[in-house]
C-alpha cells in the first residue's frame, strides 16, 4: 500500500509538470496558430520525443529506475501530451466544416507524433554508441 501511494505521488509529481508546460506551451505558441492549435501539436510532438528517449533509456539501456520511469514517462509525458485535448480541438474543426484543417491537424499530430518518438529512440541509440556504453 505504501508503495502504490508513493508511486501515485511520483505520478501526480510528474503529471502536475508535464500540465503546466502544456499550459505554458498553448499560452506562448497561441499567437502562431494559423490553422491548427500550435501549442497542442507541439506538446503531443515534445511529448511523443521525450517518451521515445524515455523508453529507450528504460528498457534496453537500464539507465532509468522504475521509480524515474514513472515521473517522467506516465507523470510528466502524460501531463504534457494532449490526446484529448487533440480530440476536442478537431472535433471543432470539424463541427465548423473545417475538414482540411481537421485532416492536417490529425495527420500532423499522428504522424509527427509517431517521428518525434522514433528520433528520441535513435538519439539515445546513437548517443549510447558513441560513449562506448558508458551509461551503462
Amino acid at each position: 500500500m505504501i508503495n502504490l501511494l508513493r508511486n501515485c505521488i511520483l505520478v501526480g509529481a510528474g503529471g502536475f509538470v508535464g500540465s503546466v508546460v502544456r499550459y505554458l506551451f498553448s499560452i506562448i505558441l497561441q499567437q502562431y496558430s494559423l490553422f491548427v492549435p500550435m501549442g497542442t501539436l507541439v506538446s503531443n510532438l515534445v511529448g511523443c520525443f521525450l517518451i521515445g528517449i524515455i523508453a529507450q533509456m528504460s528498457m534496453p539501456a537500464g539507465l532509468l529506475s522504475p521509480e524515474a520511469r514513472l515521473v517522467l514517462a506516465v507523470g510528466f509525458c502524460g501531463g504534457l501530451t494532449t490526446a484529448s485535448t487533440m480530440i476536442y480541438e478537431t472535433s471543432q474543426y470539424l463541427g465548423d466544416g473545417e475538414y482540411f484543417h481537421a485532416g492536417g491537424y490529425l495527420f500532423g499530430t499522428i504522424v509527427g507524433s509517431m517521428i518525434a518518438f522514433f528520433l528520441g529512440v535513435v538519439l539515445v541509440k546513437i548517443l549510447l554508441k558513441s560513449t562506448g556504453g558508458l551509461w551503462n
